[in-house]
């Protein structure tokens, strides 16, 4: 879940929405919504291409129909495989990185939703493209391990010119008091206040698991070292802010949860060192896809069925 997180602001930086370029007046949506792509069973309309192509017009990028099915293909399958093996990021925290969005182009989200909507985008179109942005990384690094490493000679030059950085590492353990999809809503906030409750009573790390089998439907994720240039958007300000060895609790499409914090300690090994460049180019923008991510996305479309139609 944590290791190679991009920041959301990096993730969106691509898309570029400036308050001048969503007012812009857009191309007209079509009215008739017809299937022209379907995917392992999963259709692709006339409406979802128009919608995306508008969308390519807000970040200035090429915006055709080829362009636009390619990309919802690609996106189709990555949010199949983020269903199969369960690594969704919540609803949550899809409309927290909305409202982020929202007010860094100075907007309210209800703004926001309603220029989308004029802009023939939509909101809903918006908020599916974040949550595969958010999710598509963990999928990727719990498959190959943390991807887009650089090279030695990469991280030598960059060493050479810059003093080492210096990081926090943490050793994490994720706390979950589960949730069962049917019950959500009916018993969040006892659930929520069992964990806070639980907090308190926290043994440590060694003892994590043993805590966890006296209590309900609680289970113990072992996250292991996880870099502070690597913590999650969603999660980062709860742990760099926890004052004991517990975050705050944190409702997600899981439950309810809260991170367990084992150690943590300065470092500036090599290792630190790329993770703090990685990060400082992500919040320049650099986006280039990983090795990896491009590996498993061609395994994904020579296994699939895809129908044009």
């Amino acid at each position: 879940m944590f290791s190679g997180m991009k920041p959301m602001r990096a993730v969106l930086l691509g898309t570029s929405l400036t308050l001048a370029a969503l007012v812009a007046p857009m191309g007209s949506v079509a009215h008739a919504s017809d299937v022209k792509v379907v995917v392992n069973s999963s259709a692709i309309t006339s409406d979802d291409i128009a919608k995306r192509i508008n969308f390519l017009r807000l970040q200035h990028q090429k915006a055709d129909a080829a362009t636009a099915k390619e990309q919802l293909i690609d996106e189709t399958l990555k949010r199949q495989e983020i269903s199969r093996v369960r690594m969704s990021v919540s609803t949550e925290d899809v409309d927290a990185a909305f409202a982020r969005f929202a007010k860094g182009n100075k907007l309210t989200p209800e703004q926001l939703t309603e220029i989308l909507s004029k802009a023939g985008v939509t909101a809903d179109h918006f908020k599916a493209y974040i949550a595969v942005s958010m999710s598509w990384p963990r999928v990727v690094n719990a498959r190959f391990g943390s991807s887009g490493r650089m090279s030695n000679d990469e991280l030598i030059v960059r060493m050479e010119n810059k003093e080492k950085p210096v990081t926090t590492e943490y050793v994490l353990k994720q706390v979950i008091f589960v949730i069962p999809a049917s019950k959500k809503g009916a018993i969040t906030g006892k659930r929520q206040a069992e964990a806070e409750a639980s907090r308190s009573k926290f043994p440590g790390c060694e003892q994590a698991k043993a805590f966890a089998a006296t209590m309900h439907d609680v289970s113990i994720r072992d996250l292991g070292r996880v870099l502070a240039p690597e913590l999650p958007e969603d999660w980062k300000p709860l742990i760099e802010k926890a004052t004991g060895n517990t975050t705050a609790t944190h409702v997600t499409d899981r439950g309810v949860e809260y991170v367990a914090i084992c150690s943590q300690r300065q470092v500036n090994d090599d290792v630190a060192a790329e993770a703090v460049f990685r990060a400082e180019d992500l919040g320049k923008g650099d986006q280039k896809v990983s090795a990896n991510d491009k590996k498993y996305l061609d395994e994904l479309r020579t296994k699939a069925q895809i129908l044009n139609r």
